[in-house]
């Protein structure tokens, strides 16, 4: 397997950001959820490397109350940017009576999973409309290769530093953006079940990423189910489906 060079890999991400602003948003801000976690931590701090800690933005959206927040406080004054905390704990209370009280068959256990990552994606462009902001994407390879993100939720943004590195990959360019362990190595979690990402995924990301990036794995059946999820979620990764009219022959 090729050596993944991560201070090479880092600074080509920061430069990339920064060609993205100065053609997508000339003096605009970067926006970032900001949750404790590698994917949100190794984003804003690039991003600060980018374009100066004025100009990022935190947002820490708690779900009412979040046991680990003060790992997102303290990353937020670790990297020196604004954070602006907004507890989407009343919202996501009022959005699932609403439909539970308009539905027969009730909210869905999986739509109210997800209800939350998508109230995160709203709160974050209504905050990057008022001040002047551009919305930054936080998945990374291996969630996006099994379809690990909540569509219109936290799979979406306007520009993504992450998509292309898998999670061992994401760790390395973490540390060499200097970031402490603390924020690197958090155990992976979607905030919104209480378990983590490698408890709900049945596997882990070490395993994954291996696969990623060579074909191996020993396990045939926690292959089968990396195939089946990878097939299964690809329409996540893709612009939708729109009707275009036939053409008529000449």
């Amino acid at each position: 397997m090729k050596e993944f060079r991560a201070m090479e890999v880092k600074e080509k991400c920061v430069t990339w950001i920064r060609d993205f602003f100065e053609k997508n948003g000339k003096g605009c801000n970067c926006i970032i959820g900001i949750s404790g976690g590698k994917d949100s931590s190794v984003t804003a701090a690039l991003c600060v490397e980018a374009l100066g800690k004025d100009r990022v933005i935190g947002v820490l959206m708690p779900n009412g109350d979040q046991s680990d927040i003060d790992v997102a406080e303290r990353l937020v004054e670790f990297l020196g940017i604004t954070g602006i905390t907004v507890n989407i704990g009343p919202i996501v209370q009022a959005a699932a009576q609403g439909i539970q009280q308009m539905l027969p068959e009730g909210l869905s256990s999986q739509a109210a999973v997800n209800l939350p990552a998508r109230i995160r994606m709203a709160v974050l462009y209504a905050v990057s409309q008022s001040k002047n902001g551009r919305v930054a994407n936080t998945c990374n390879l291996s969630e996006d290769w099994v379809g690990y993100s909540t569509r219109y939720g936290d799979s979406v943004g306007d520009f993504s530093p992450l998509s292309e590195l898998t999670v061992t990959e994401v760790k390395l360019v973490g540390k060499a953006a200097g970031l402490p362990d603390e924020y690197i190595e958090k155990v992976p979690s979607d905030g919104l079940c209480g378990k983590s990402d490698e408890e709900n995924l049945g596997f882990s990301y070490e395993v994954l990423d291996r696969y990623i990036r060579t074909g191996e794995i020993e396990d045939a059946a926690v292959r089968e189910k990396i195939d089946r999820l990878h097939e299964k979620n690809l329409f996540k990764l893709q612009l939708m489906p729109k009707f275009t009219e036939p053409e008529v022959p000449a």
